[in-house]
């Protein structure tokens, strides 16, 4: 299957627009732990995610990290989105979470199809807009919802379904955008209450249900 097709807002482009973007465009393979862009970098490329993730995270600079979003298979990154139409540099880092493969769209091709082509312009804006809309949601979460609530939904997520969350405290402190000593000592109370048994850089949920009611109880 061509890899455009992994992308349904562009399903309905011409036939020529399509050619050009799949011809002027590139398939990358990034490993693992790359740092595909930081601050002050301007960015080369848009990238379409073909496999793999990608986490957008931001540094303070009291050194503290907070993850923003992660872009999946099937999806853009919308900082990049951002700084290739205000023709600025990063202002956050995205690192490779896993093996990422990715289609690189040079910034001439996109100049020329956010210019042409208004399916292209569509599925760009989309994609920023709901982005826009996860990120003031994160912003609400930090300002006005309890760290205790917030941790234990973000355990039951990064579980994946299973009971089992490999994550250092400080990663988990990076997620909820809290420093990594608020952290430990919420998932001591959890542990303390049967909810968590913790070891070195895994947590396993000892008590699930209890864990989801409380996260549902805010």
């Amino acid at each position: 299957m061509p890899w455009i097709d992994q992308f349904k807002g562009l399903s309905g482009l011409s036939p020529s627009i399509r050619e050009m973007l799949v011809n002027r465009s590139t398939v990358v393979d990034v490993p693992e732990g790359t740092v595909i862009f930081g601050p002050g970098k301007a960015p080369d490329n848009l990238l379409l995610l073909l496999k793999g993730t990608v986490r957008v995270q931001q540094l303070s600079e009291s050194g503290r990290e907070i993850v923003l979003y992660r872009v999946n298979a099937g999806e853009s990154c919308v900082l990049t989105t951002a700084c290739l139409l205000a023709y600025e540099d990063y202002s956050a880092e995205g690192i490779a979470e896993t093996d990422v493969s990715a289609v690189a769209i040079p910034r001439s091709v996109f100049d020329d199809l956010v210019s042409q082509s208004e399916i292209f312009r569509r599925f760009v804006f989309s994609a920023y807009s709901r982005r826009i809309t996860d990120l003031f949601y994160i912003i609400e979460e930090i300002a006005f919802r309890r760290v205790d609530l917030r941790l234990a939904q973000k355990l039951i997520e990064r579980a994946h379904g299973t009971d089992e969350v490999k994550a250092t405290h400080a990663q988990m402190a990076s997620e909820l955008g809290t420093a990594r000593e608020v952290v430990s000592r919420q998932l001591s109370e959890f542990q303390r209450r049967g909810w968590i048994v913790q070891s070195r850089g895994e947590i396993h949920l000892a008590d699930r249900p209890a864990l989801e009611a409380f996260a549902a109880s805010d």
